[in-house]
């Protein structure tokens, strides 16, 4: 099943018009927004949003050329999305309407079906001219150069299938920093993933300069706010997301130490922007006292759009 709405970033008398498919996941949609909104700040968009489910239905759609939810929609020039469920869908929407893909993450289908492939650096994939590598997933945080040395932020998440969980190891090192640096004001919240009790636990700290919120108490426009202010960013190491969205921000961002389960693709990223100077972790920070400093933050998002608008307006 297939539905659609229509969302207006730009002039409908824009060059370029973008389909945006998404299967409602949060994370998949902060990459294909993150992507989407960088196109329009280049260039005159029109975008609509196209909602999927999976279902053996879209095979079909692409076998028989058709994607009725795209007939009365302006032809599009470019197509995007990110999730699995999104795959058939685009490929369909591509043979019925045309238009150029561009999908979010390693798809489950041969990379060769796609016209580009934008992927992270982790996923171990060369870049190729079809295929955009980039520093950790695309999202929509946008840098910033006036954060206030006085705000901080902690994002805790809870075990992973590459990382465990020590809650008393970790209770420690949130009461060094909060401790070392009384003159930060930090604003500290959880994850879905977060043990129960944790934030009991942190109470029982005391930390005067640490306001902590369970991830429910904040909507989904806190954090985006919380990262345009804070100067320090320490996120744990299964929140990999967290710790690319600090980065682009422009945040000096460290990493507290939790113990590996099963290392793979998450750390292995985390471990290459450990050598590159980009992250601090807390063992670093504990020898030295502070936090690595960048004066060019990440900005994934805006560089592949540039990528796919030199590739849509001058194609070989």
């Amino acid at each position: 099943m297939v539905r659609r709405t229509s969302t207006k970033l730009a002039s409908r008398g824009g060059m370029l018009t973008i389909w945006r498919f998404t299967d409602g996941k949060r994370g998949h949609d902060n990459q294909s927004l993150g992507l989407t909104e960088a196109l329009c700040r280049l260039s005159s968009c029109h975008v609509e949003t196209v909602k999927v489910s999976g279902g053996w239905l879209n095979i079909f759609n692409w076998l028989f050329g058709r994607f009725s939810p795209g007939n009365k929609l302006p032809k599009p020039d470019l197509i995007i999305g990110a999730g699995h469920a999104t795959h058939w869908p685009m490929l369909a929407a591509r043979c019925a309407h045309g238009g150029r893909i561009a999908v979010l993450m390693k798809p489950s289908l041969p990379l060769s079906w796609f016209d580009w492939v934008i992927i992270p650096a982790h996923d171990g994939l060369p870049e190729t001219d079809s295929s955009l590598v980039t520093q950790g997933p695309i999202n929509r945080v946008r840098p910033n150069s006036a954060q206030n040395g006085q705000k901080g932020l902690m994002l805790i998440g809870g075990p992973s299938p590459e990382y465990g969980w020590s809650e008393t190891t970790l209770l420690k090192q949130i009461h060094l920093v909060a401790l070392h640096q009384p003159d930060i004001s930090w604003q500290l919240t959880t994850s879905r993933r977060t043990p129960a009790g944790f934030l009991r636990n942190i109470a029982k700290l005391e930390l005067p300069n640490v306001n902590a919120l369970a991830h429910n108490e904040v909507d989904a426009d806190w954090l985006p706010v919380q990262l345009a202010q804070a100067a320090q960013v320490w996120v744990t190491p299964d929140s990999a997301s967290m710790v690319y969205e600090a980065l682009t921000a422009g945040a000096a961002v460290g990493c507290f130490d939790l113990p590996y389960a099963n290392p793979g693709r998450v750390a292995r990223g985390l471990q290459e922007l450990l050598r590159d100077k980009r992250l601090t972790d807390f063992s670093e920070w504990e020898r030295s006292g502070r936090l690595q400093t960048h004066t060019q933050p990440l900005n994934e998002a805006e560089r592949c759009a540039r990528q796919l608008l030199q590739c849509l307006n001058n194609p070989k």
